[in-house]
């Protein structure tokens, strides 16, 4: 695998595949999407895998109308702000919700960390507000150092789930040598050098610190892989006793099947009690089991594993389209795809 610094950006990408464009890495499990849509006799069947979400949860649906069914003891504190909410109504929100600096902003439509910002100031939130053109999401900032994509399956018959996936989350940081600034060393990690436009514009003031000798300084609270997170297998956590946990938070989801919950948790002991879950997000059909990114992963196993989670979601999709739901029309699903595409900038 190449990943020495020396190495330009291209020639990294080209033999690291967690680094391809995403559409490049699912070009070739196209044949076997269309081998499922065959057999469910519907191109757009895996809209129906959650009833509970528009399409199922494809592209477009508002994460607050999705956290809002989910039981607030698993939530981060948080507040829902209209397109053009005056400030005054704001800061109203977030005193009723509790939530101070530093917080969590994020458009309710949007995906792979778009406009995902920690804010530490009211200035800076209130540019926020003015410059994302959409409602936002208001969430507290959780400390907690651990952090998971958590891939939950049932069939609609079921009473009890799996987990298909876990990802453990390891966030951007640098180790300082007491010489070199920030940027100096974020030039000098590969993962970084795929995003450093962007990390200037997040880091800002800090960009040209000098980091002490010795010290680590985490630069991106957001774990999102396309902003620097390491994403890694930690398909070894699971057992019985977990899927009893995201039984608990899953089942009261009605209409909900399939989905990946992105979360932080205080310590693996309270993973296993249930306890401290704060639950940022939830996707539905088109979540990705993330653990494939790990870099020590091949891509046959990649590829394998996908495989295995497009099945469940065409198998789940049977279930309920057996039971009368009906597939959106691909027409309806195409225009809905344009309009997310375009509004997150991904066109």
């Amino acid at each position: 695998m190449f990943s020495n610094v020396r190495f330009p950006l291209w020639l990294i990408k080209l033999f690291n595949y967690e680094y391809w464009t995403w559409w490049v890495f699912f070009m070739p499990l196209a044949p076997y999407w269309l081998y499922l849509a065959i057999r469910n006799r519907s191109l757009t069947y895996f809209t129906t895998v959650n009833t509970c979400i528009p399409d199922g949860g494809v592209f477009g649906e508002s994460k607050n109308d999705i956290l809002s069914q989910i039981d607030s003891r698993y939530l981060p504190a948080g507040a829902f702000i209209q397109q053009g909410e005056a400030w005054e109504s704001v800061e109203q929100k977030l005193k009723n919700a509790k939530i101070s600096f530093p917080l969590i902003v994020k458009p309710d439509v949007g995906g792979r960390g778009f406009r995902v910002h920690k804010i530490n100031d009211a200035q800076t939130l209130q540019r926020y507000l003015i410059e994302t053109p959409q409602p936002i999401i208001i969430q507290e900032y959780v400390a907690y150092e651990l952090e998971f994509g958590v891939m939950y399956a049932r069939f609609p018959e079921e009473t009890k789930g799996r987990i298909t996936s876990i990802t453990q989350k390891e966030f951007l940081s640098v180790i300082g040598d007491g010489r070199s600034t920030v940027a100096e060393l974020l030039a000098k990690n590969t993962r970084a050098r795929f995003a450093m436009e962007e990390l200037q514009e997040r880091v800002k003031e800090a960009w040209n610190d000098v980091v002490p000798n010795g010290q680590r300084r985490y630069l991106q609270p957001i774990g999102n892989h396309c902003l620097g997170t390491k994403f890694l297998n930690a398909n070894h956590l699971i057992n019985q006793r977990l899927v009893h946990v995201f039984d608990q938070i899953a089942l009261p989801i009605e209409g909900f099947y399939y989905g990946r919950f992105d979360l932080k948790v205080s310590s693996l002991e309270d993973f296993y009690a249930g306890n401290n879950i704060k639950i940022l997000e939830l996707n539905g059909a088109t979540s990705e089991p993330g653990h494939v990114y790990d870099p020590n992963y091949s891509l046959w196993k990649a590829y394998r594993d996908i495989m295995h989670n497009m099945r469940i979601v065409a198998d789940i999709s049977a279930a309920n389209i057996r039971l009368g739901v009906k597939p959106t029309p691909l027409g309806q699903l195409l225009q809905t795809s344009r309009a997310f595409f375009a509004m997150s900038g991904q066109l």
